[in-house]
């Protein structure tokens, strides 16, 4: 992900490319962080996040949730704004990201893809019209690496149609089925995980109802339209000083 973001930085005509970072003891620290694309940019890849951060105004980070917290605290005493693709937040953790962004503006979002936020929209307004007479089932793939399931554009697929319906996701949701299981609870929204290869991201919504079903998928091929939509989030947090937003904010589909 890393890459598609410095790629994505350096084509841009109104974003610059301030610091790069990367775990320690990564190969790749005090090389160029361009050097991938044959035009380098001037800038080191290190793990000293301050270095990194210090002349930055936005960092788009795309971690783990322990690693983001950290994070978060070096951009709040640096006064650096912060776009969070990280997945895998308990709610204490997200309750610790709304503290930050009381003294930073932050984008939040468990999918940065545009696409994928559109699909959100899509699916609040299916699950409205289709309130009654269709179970809910989201379905979704990942490559063998991820090390959260359900994704996190998963959950929120389950929670964007939940809040439509008047539900709560948390007393909804099913996450596994095995065994004799009874008749399904027609006020539940089922989800399926799938996890090999090298699968970018798969996600599908199925609205099946008596003698017709509709699904709304959203299928990534590559990780480019993440990044394209983190530059989105940067570019909205310019006008912002402090609070906490998603992508419907950044994309005006609220």
């Amino acid at each position: 992900m890393g890459r598609m973001l410095v790629e994505a930085v350096r084509q841009a005509d109104d974003l610059q490319l301030a610091g790069a970072l990367d775990i320690p003891g990564s190969p790749a620290l005090g090389s160029d962080a361009a050097a991938f694309l044959g035009q380098p940019a001037g800038v080191l890849i290190t793990d000293d996040l301050r270095a990194g951060l210090a002349d930055a105004q936005v960092l788009i980070d795309f971690t783990r949730p322990e690693g983001t917290l950290a994070h978060l605290a070096v951009c709040r005493e640096l006064g650096v704004q912060a776009v969070i693709g990280t997945t895998g937040f308990s709610d204490a953790q997200k309750a610790e990201v709304a503290a930050f962004a009381k003294d930073i503006a932050i984008v939040m979002a468990p999918n940065m893809s545009v696409g994928v936020n559109v699909t959100f929209k899509l699916l609040e307004m299916a699950a409205k019209a289709l309130s009654t007479g269709y179970d809910i089932e989201v379905i979704e793939a990942h490559h063998r690496h991820k090390v959260d399931a359900p994704s996190g554009t998963a959950l929120k697929m389950g929670e964007v149609i939940a809040d439509a319906l008047g539900r709560d996701l948390k007393d909804c949701a099913v996450y596994a089925r095995e065994g004799v299981t009874g008749e399904r609870d027609p006020s539940t929204i089922g989800f399926a995980t799938i996890r090999g290869g090298d699968i970018v991201g798969d996600h599908t919504v199925l609205f099946a109802g008596i003698g017709e079903r509709i699904e709304i998928s959203h299928k990534s091929s590559n990780r480019a339209g993440y990044a394209q939509g983190s530059l989105r989030a940067a570019r909205y947090l310019a006008t912002k000083k402090t609070g906490l937003f998603d992508m419907f904010d950044v994309l005006g589909l609220r």
